[in-house]
């Protein structure tokens, strides 16, 4: 016999966990169907949440190596316990995962262990199990990208997966991709000692961002000891004895250069996780990036069934998903759920923090839109300058005709908490003029978002 729900989620990532969660809030009977053995998908497992606690670990080390002496405070030249400093991290996705799993029980969300196979619209296979359902939400996230001929092993050529769990710092590492994945995990290896290398087939790092921004915040991670290779390509890895040689030849063509490593990090991408789930059984359309096309409501073609997060196209953020996912949970518990989509901001958990939201100078000017640019530099912000924390900047885009904030973008310390306010006001279709009105505490980074606002119009008081 089969089971019957209001509600049917595929995959318990952030998405599809805060989708599960408030469609129970709003008086759904709710089952959740997960194939890993804990609760929170990619992010909470072998994403997000591990990659932060090794990110916040490492930078505390080359902290007391490097900076603790300059204040005073002297604690000699720390040293690596790899082992409970991967514990410290495994600990991090344990206490987030049992909380989701919590969650669960409190909101009576089923949890549905097992692979989930769409039999029909309303019938989700899992094992033995029929369970039948008025809606499903399928937020089965994304898989790493792979490069061909290039085998992952998750031992000497890793993916992010691998590169969370290696089982001692590489004296070499050589990043395939300049994106997010790339420098947050090149960061982590590069404190405990890694000499990192990132090999990117564009000519800049972190595609998308403001050029501006990408542009500086290369020159920072020069500075920290990344070497760049970009306009080129990896055409292939050997194994050998000693290690790896990789070849990397200019992207447009030309002779390659042979460069060794000990470990190989491929961080080119994920692809939407849509394979498996029995879509061609109900009829669902992909596009031809195997994503699965949606309309504005995340219904696909199909009645009853939805899609969010990374298996429909848009920034691959757990956020994102975490958006739609309640979105779609309060549409069908007759709530008028909404994501904005010119408000998801975008972060690089590196050090400094690199944050965005909204338009790009780049985008504007491809679009036509007249722009004022305001920036201010966190070498002339107080509290920035006491901690000596002073690389980078904070820029705002404001509309020239009527200032409406169309874009922010913060490379610094605590750029992931401070773009907060920058979601805010553009949420609340603010000006530069109303962030620049706006008291901010004294002394604090945030201030340097004011005194951007303040450069909209050329007014900057500390510059």
């Amino acid at each position: 016999m089969a089971d019957a729900f209001d509600l049917v989620v595929i995959g318990a990532g952030p998405g599809g966990y805060e989708c599960a969660i408030r469609a129970a809030q709003l008086g759904m009977k709710v089952a959740c169907v997960e194939k890993r053995d804990k609760l929170g998908g990619t992010c909470l497992n072998i994403g997000c949440i591990p990659s932060k606690a090794l990110l916040h670990a490492s930078e505390l080390f080359a902290e007391a190596g490097h900076a603790f002496a300059d204040m005073g405070i002297n604690v000699g030249t720390p040293t690596i316990d790899l082992k409970k400093l991967l514990g410290f991290k495994d600990e991090a996705v344990d206490g987030n995962t049992k909380g989701i799993e919590f969650l669960f029980k409190k909101n009576k969300i089923e949890w549905v262990k097992g692979e989930g196979v769409i039999k029909a619209p309303g019938r989700v296979q899992v094992g033995e199990r029929v369970l039948e359902t008025k809606n499903i939400v399928i937020a089965t996230g994304s898989d790493v990208a792979r490069l061909p001929g290039i085998e992952i092993d998750e031992k000497q050529i890793v993916s992010s997966t691998g590169a969370l769990a290696l089982g001692q710092v590489p004296a070499r590492l050589l990043v395939i991709g300049g994106g997010v994945i790339g420098l947050e995990l090149g960061s982590v290896w590069g404190r405990l000692g890694s000499k990192v290398t990132v090999v990117e087939y564009l000519d800049a790092i972190l595609p998308g961002m403001d050029g501006e921004v990408a542009k500086n915040f290369q020159r920072i991670l020069k500075k920290q000891g990344f070497d760049f290779k970009l306009g080129s390509k990896v055409t292939k890895v050997e194994k050998t004895k000693a290690g790896l040689k990789v070849s990397v030849e200019p992207a447009q063509g030309g002779a390659a250069q042979v460069i060794e490593a000990d470990v190989v990090l491929v961080a080119v991408g994920r692809v939407a996780y849509t394979q498996g789930l029995g879509l061609e059984n109900a009829g669902v359309v992909t596009d031809k990036r195997g994503r699965i096309e949606v309309d504005a409501h995340l219904k696909t073609n199909v009645d009853g069934i939805y899609a969010i997060g990374d298996v429909i196209a848009g920034p691959m953020l757990a956020h994102k998903a975490m958006e739609e996912g309640v979105m779609v949970a309060e549409r069908l518990g007759g709530v008028a759920g909404h994501v904005n989509y010119d408000v998801i901001p975008g972060v690089v958990y590196t050090s400094p923090e690199v944050a965005a939201v909204g338009k790009t100078e780049e985008q504007l000017k491809a679009e036509g839109v007249e722009y004022n640019s305001g920036k201010f530099p966190f070498t002339a912000n107080g509290r920035a300058k006491s901690n000596k924390q002073t690389d980078g900047f904070v820029k705002i885009l404001a509309d020239k005709k009527t200032d409406r904030v169309l874009g922010v973008h913060i490379i610094g310390v605590n750029a992931g908490e401070m773009i907060a306010e920058a979601c805010i006001a553009m949420e609340f279709g603010a000006s530069s003029e109303d962030i620049a009105r706006t008291c901010h505490a004294h002394p604090t980074l945030s201030e340097a978002v004011k005194e951007a606002a303040l450069a909209v119009t050329g007014a900057p008081i500390h510059m």
